[in-house]
């Protein structure tokens, strides 16, 4: 493959990537208000457009055209720099992510990932942590007593659940020897799901991914009957809708995370007796890492129509004093199992 090609294939890769991850998160607002709809046996949004299709590209247009403001005592470049913070990390993220295995075209194979780094689960945490700093800046910048509440907030919640989640991650890779996602989906052929073999890593990595999304029941920096918006109270316009997409966007890229890392990635259990080409393999297997991302995605909104807020020591304490002792257990009993296995 020449240079250019080898740009060109990158550079759309990257593009249409970029794009789903908006598309997504915008229909996720969508999504989200016919979920609850349907659970408080209501409507939802029916107006715009057939069936209410166009209403996020209605609220789009309503967060372009509403006025910006800045408050006088605020911080005016940090008050800029945290949604653009926010959004920039929540969109890299999902450049490590293997959306499928291989497209031949013309000779030449273009693979469905951005970039296969071997240290690709480092890489989002790294990412995720640095997430972190777009919150607090922006909350500390506006001046405003509940944003700085809702930022403090959610400083702590974020540090305190990415050492559990660090930790599950850690018996993950003690099973599969490789930091890379590629390879950690490529290993998950057939049945051979992590989930079978990390359960509780699982559920401690689930939990954490409500927590570092500030999903419900985790959204304490952000309690609307607390903090009246947290965060973000004193936004307005698209800097406000940067925080908004980032939530939606780093909800589908912990979807999509949780499907590679735990549910086979692109993976179909039976794909190879078809008797398939492997173009054909490669559509379908991208179609159905959408599905189980899809699943999650509705996973993130049935919850929070389901289970009230935690209070912010309860928080804590699941953060502390059971998810990581748990995560410490489930990494021994990993490294026990992989010792008397190797013996």
């Amino acid at each position: 493959m020449t240079l250019s090609l080898f740009i060109i294939y990158k550079a759309v890769l990257v593009i249409l990537v970029f794009l789903i991850s908006l598309v997504i998160a915008m229909y996720s607002t969508y999504a989200e208000r016919k979920v609850a709809a349907f659970m408080q046996d209501r409507i939802g949004p029916n107006r715009a457009g057939p069936f209410g299709l166009l209403q996020p590209v209605a609220d789009g247009v309503k967060m372009f055209m509403k006025e910006e403001i800045i408050p006088q005592v605020s911080n005016k470049f940090l008050f800029i720099l945290g949604p653009s913070v926010a959004m920039f990390t929540s969109c890299i993220t999902g450049a490590v992510i293997p959306w499928g295995t291989s497209l031949h075209i013309a000779g030449h194979d273009f693979a469905l990932q951005v970039t296969d780094i071997n240290i690709g689960i480092l890489y989002v945490m790294a990412v995720t942590s640095i997430g972190v700093y777009g919150i607090m800046i922006g909350g500390w910048a506006s001046n405003n007593k509940y944003s700085l509440l809702g930022a403090l907030r959610a400083s702590s919640q974020m540090i305190s659940y990415e050492v559990a989640m660090g930790l599950a991650i850690i018996a993950l890779v003690m099973t599969t020897g490789t930091l890379s996602l590629k390879g950690i989906a490529a290993a998950q052929t057939g049945w051979h799901w992590n989930i079978v073999y990390q359960p509780l890593g699982f559920l401690i990595f689930i939990i954490c991914a409500f927590a570092e999304t500030n999903r419900t029941p985790f959204d304490l920096p952000e309690s609307d009957s607390e903090l009246i918006g947290g965060y973000h109270t004193e936004y307005s316009s698209m800097k406000l809708g940067f925080y908004l997409f980032a939530e939606y966007i780093n909800m589908f890229i912990s979807s999509a995370i949780m499907s590679t890392l735990y549910f086979g990635g692109y993976n179909m259990p039976f794909i190879g007796r078809l008797g398939l080409s492997p173009n054909t393999m490669a559509i379908l297997g991208v179609v159905f890492l959408f599905a189980k991302i899809f699943f999650f995605i509705f996973f993130f909104m049935w919850v929070r129509w389901t289970i009230p807020r935690f209070r912010f020591d309860q928080l804590m304490n699941l953060g502390w004093k059971i998810l990581i002792p748990l995560s410490i257990f489930n990494m021994a009993i990993t490294g026990f199992i992989i010792l008397v296995l190797h013996k």
